[in-house]
């Protein structure tokens, strides 16, 4: 009963999207792409480069709760 209704309508991003078409006209579209895909190896390859790119840096936490980002091998150039 509930399923064949929600299907129809679609999810909460699908249903937000159609509720607010006159915002949208005046500030702009925004993305409808569909979410469940699969990978391309272009994506791929881009995940394992960020990856790579993200190992190198650390999170150090300050005594009043800052953050910053410092590189864990500051002597590392090979993803600079």
């Amino acid at each position: 009963m509930g399923k064949g209704k929600s299907a129809d309508k679609g999810n909460a991003s699908q249903r937000f999207m159609r509720a607010t078409g006159k915002l949208r006209a005046i500030f702009g579209p925004a993305n409808r792409s569909s979410l469940v895909h699969d990978m391309t190896e272009e994506n791929r390859a881009l995940l394992v480069q960020r990856e790579r790119e993200t190992q190198q840096w650390e999170t150090v936490t300050r005594p009043d709760g800052s953050t910053y980002v410092v590189p864990r091998n500051p002597d590392d150039q090979s993803l600079r």
